[in-house]
């Protein structure tokens, strides 16, 4: 894990929202837009979009960043894509800044 990659992922509020948001996704998106919900799979991209008020693009660029820093995970299913967090590598970074700074 680059510490310096990572840092900058969560120098924009949103990506940081993100992360918040796929930590609990039950206590922030509609419970409609969970209704087929599997934490194996995560959060689909397009309930993503909506929560965060961006274009479809925007956010995917979000969320390239954060998967390519490891924060989050995207698995494909038919056409969609869902996202969840990463728990091992926010934990390693946790003991990293912990250790480190």
């Amino acid at each position: 894990m680059e510490l310096i990659m990572v840092f900058k992922a969560l120098s924009n509020e949103t990506r940081i929202n993100i992360l918040i948001w796929l930590k609990e996704p039950r206590q922030h998106f509609p419970a409609e837009e969970l209704e087929d919900y599997d934490a194996n799979l995560g959060v689909c991209v397009s309930d993503i979009t909506k929560k965060a008020g961006l274009s479809p693009s925007t956010t995917s660029d979000y969320l390239s960043i954060l998967q390519k820093c490891g924060l989050i995970e995207a698995t494909r299913s038919g056409q969609w894509t869902y996202y969840r967090r990463n728990e091992r590598a926010i934990d390693t970074l946790s003991k990293l800044i912990q250790k480190s700074l």
